[in-house]
């Protein structure tokens, strides 16, 4: 599998861009800004998904343009209000401006199962940082989105979020992070 990272949004969100060696189309995780740039990385490879870790807005700027013509946008049922509500994805208390994207297209529970790009995906859904936040499993690597950090997690003092359900999410990620390559969602 072909992993191509991108860094996008004033906050620095890492997107990813996933694709078989040598295939014509790609999955793109949490594009948060920037739809020009996350189709330059594409190279040319036609994006035939959209995963989303969760539904804040620096994690789903850019979907309603990278969508257009029918692109599936995959996230998990509890946070599918999301994309379409500013005051629940934050934006309109972090940016003092609403952001409002397409509403999904799909939507996933814990241990859902996918085949997309050609690639095999597994959903794990570790509630904390928002009730819908989830963590994929692409052929052995976990893209983690805010659940889980190099040297963190992610904040549970916005809507939704319950460090509760963070420290079981996490107690349930952190063995597989130990035994894979895991990929968050900011680097900092």
């Amino acid at each position: 599998m072909q992993i191509r990272e991108i860094t996008v949004g004033f906050v620095s969100t890492c997107c990813y861009l996933l694709s078989q060696e040598n295939a014509s189309e790609c999955i793109v995780i949490d594009p948060g800004a920037s739809p020009d740039r996350i189709r330059k990385a594409a190279d040319g490879k036609r994006i035939s998904a959209i995963l989303l870790t969760h539904g804040h807005f620096d994690h789903i700027g850019a979907v309603s343009s990278l969508a257009e013509g029918g692109v599936p946008i995959l996230i998990h049922a509890l946070d599918a209000p999301m994309l379409t509500d500013p005051s629940l994805n934050a934006s309109l208390s972090l940016l003092n401006r609403p952001v409002s994207v397409s509403p999904a297209t799909d939507l996933l529970r814990d241990g859902d199962r996918r085949t997309l790009a050609g690639l095999s995906v597994e959903v794990l859904h570790t509630p904390g940082h928002t009730p819908g936040s989830v963590c994929y499993l692409i052929e052995n690597e976990l893209f983690t989105g805010d659940t889980l950090f190099e040297h963190g997690w992610g904040r549970t003092d916005l809507p939704g979020g319950s460090e509760t359900d963070l420290y079981a999410s996490l107690r349930r990620v952190m063995p597989l992070a130990r035994t894979m390559p895991f990929h968050p969602g900011h680097n900092t």
